[in-house]
């Protein structure tokens, strides 16, 4: 049993186009896919600005627990604690004036 020309040229074209098609999903898969290239940059581009976000909230962590201690019973900073009194609670002295 024989092939001939066409039969060889059919299956040849057949497996060359089956290779094209793989080839080609397996490079979009790589560009476009959960784990490709544009996936990548975009997690890239969430981690910096996600760690600029945690450098932010420690820094602000570091602020509250340096006031938590000036505030403790251990020491008293009176200068926060009066300037507490005035944002918070809305107090002032007998002798001031407040502008609005």
């Amino acid at each position: 049993m024989t092939r001939t020309r066409t039969q060889f040229g059919l299956t040849t074209l057949a497996i060359g186009t089956l290779l094209f098609c793989l080839g080609a999903y397996f490079t979009f898969a790589a560009v476009q896919g959960d784990f490709g290239i544009f996936r990548r940059v975009q997690i890239e581009a969430e981690i910096t600005t996600l760690q600029d976000e945690l450098t932010a909230i420690q820094a602000e962590v570091a602020e509250l627990r340096n006031k938590t201690r000036r505030m403790s019973d251990s020491y008293l900073d009176l200068e926060l604690l009066d300037q507490q009194a005035r944002d918070i609670l809305g107090l002032m002295r007998a002798d001031e004036i407040i502008i609005r």
